[in-house]
């Protein structure tokens, strides 16, 4: 080996040596601990000494390098930027932080705002109110009914040519009817119209519940694309001071240039994927502001709120409970009640009824008459079909309810499937994350102090372990989401949270 190829890896090592000096060996305290629920602690940002003094130390050490090259001038280190995002993007790493509010308090904030704001549940809430108006209509059906009816006439009477009567004639006739017996269709009308609003009613919980399971959904999106961002902006520093780092050593050795390119390179990815999450996460803030409002609160941290599984039998049992489910019940009763009452339409029926006549003029004269009148159906030719049509409408509306029933019992079973993988993922994730860290420390150790890796292996231990953080997020997150749909197929999100 040529004295020229020790000279020159006599350089690069010192050169590394100065790295060593600019960068931790690997960020075990900057890094996240895991906690016993799978959860990562929040990253605390390590200050990293500037590189200045290292590069001093180079300058001492190469005793033919003229005298100048101990003064050049180094270009500030990114290394000490924690707060700062990755160069050229649009958002700043402040715009990632979390606030400390209590994250279930925030999100039956962010639903109470959601439901407040949405025209939807302004719409069924006034079908509820309809429905109610037409409960007291078919109560009133029991009730007496009264009727005035006024006439003015011309009459011209005459007998055999002979004229009696000519002139202006006024008639008012009145007539009261009060039902005393009609088989109980009025009763079952009015049943009817009870269920219908009662399904009505539960018509508004069942969007209410859908807005609220939306909006949680929105907000856990909107917390993982911050927890992300955070990683990437992270991992753009770290690939950032590398090219910090290399610069230097390449300006001493110019053999180290594929190196830096391949830093530079990391550096990039690293951007592009911290900014294709800004802008994912500028989506999904989009999305919420149409639900709560403009004005979207600092998120809180939503990491663990909602990572532990709830009880899959106490969820099944919850399912008659649910709001569409109890809709589906409604309806299949009104229907019910409605056939009930076509049957007893077609029963006699008997009314108290008062007629009275009053004219003046011409023919002036009073009468009246009252007394019990009795309607019996004799000849319908379509009832028959009526009542049956009533009937399998009846049917179909309980083979619905009882179908919604079982699908959403077989879908509680899959997705307590997904949350529990999910979360066992995550719990891996952790240990995994635990020797990825202790390999990119090692890896960087080697390659700055011993020169065993390539830099190539740095970058690829450093990916890993980014990556392997992004991964865990994933995991905590898909876990929520999950968990989330469960509660609402139940008694819904609002009323788990509480």
């Amino acid at each position: 080996m040529s004295s020229k190829y020790f000279f020159t890896h006599a350089n690069w090592r010192a050169g590394l040596l100065a790295i060593a000096a600019a960068m931790p060996l690997g960020q075990t305290g900057a890094a996240a601990a895991a906690r016993a629920d799978g959860a990562l602690q929040p990253l605390k940002p390590v200050a990293m000494p500037a590189s200045a003094p290292a590069v001093a130390s180079v300058a001492r050490k190469q005793a033919a390098a003229p005298a100048p090259a101990a003064t050049t001038v180094v270009p500030p280190s990114r290394c000490n930027e924690d707060d700062a995002a990755p160069a050229g993007t649009g958002r700043s790493a402040n715009g990632l932080e979390t606030s400390d509010t209590d994250p279930r308090a925030q999100l039956l904030s962010l639903m109470d705002a959601a439901r407040e704001r949405s025209r939807t549940v302004g719409a069924m809430r006034l079908l509820r109110e309809a429905a109610d108006a037409e409960i007291r209509e078919a109560k009133a059906g029991s009730l007496p009914s009264a009727s005035v009816v006024g006439m003015l006439n011309g009459v011209d009477t005459s007998v055999r040519g002979i004229e009696q009567t000519k002139g202006a004639q006024t008639r008012l006739n009145l007539n009261v009817i009060y039902p005393l017996y009609d088989a109980g269709r009025v009763a079952k009308l009015t049943e009817w119209r009870v269920a219908l609003a009662e399904a009505a009613r539960l018509g508004q919980s069942s969007v209410e519940e859908q807005l609220a399971l939306q909006t949680v959904s929105l907000a856990l999106d909107r917390s993982r694309y911050l927890l992300v961002g955070q990683i990437y902006n992270q991992y753009a520093r770290k690939m950032a001071c590398l090219v910090d780092a290399l610069e230097i050593i390449t300006k001493a050795d110019r053999g180290r240039a594929s190196e830096l390119v391949q830093a530079q390179k990391s550096l990039q990815q690293a951007e592009l994927a911290y900014e294709q999450n800004l802008t994912t996460l500028r989506q999904t803030e989009v999305r919420m502001r149409r639900l709560v409002g403009d004005k979207l609160p600092a998120s809180a941290s939503m990491s663990v709120v909602l990572t532990k599984l709830p009880d899959l039998a106490e969820l099944e049992r919850d399912i008659l409970d649910a709001p569409d489910v109890a809709q589906a019940s409604a309806q299949a009763q009104a229907q019910r009640s409605y056939a009930e009452s076509v049957r007893a339409g077609q029963k006699p029926s008997v009314n108290l009824s008062v007629i009275g006549a009053a004219v003046g003029g011409q023919g002036r004269s009073t009468d009246w008459a009252g007394g019990v009148s009795v309607n019996i159906p004799l000849l319908q030719p379509g009832a028959d079909y009526t009542l049956s049509a009533a009937q399998r409408r009846a049917e179909a509306a309980q083979l619905q309810r009882d179908e919604a029933i079982e699908a959403k019992r077989y879908r509680l079973i899959e997705m307590n499937d997904a949350a529990a993988a999910s979360l066992d993922r995550a719990r891996r994730v952790v240990e995994i994350l635990r020797n990825s860290d202790r390999v990119r420390a090692s890896t960087l150790q080697q390659w700055q102090q011993l020169g065993r890796r390539s830099l190539f292996d740095v970058m690829a231990a450093e990916g890993d372990y980014y990556g392997m953080r992004v991964a865990h997020v994933s995991a905590l997150y898909d876990t929520q989401q999950v968990v989330a749909m469960m509660w609402s197929m139940g008694r819904g999100v609002g009323a788990s949270l509480r």
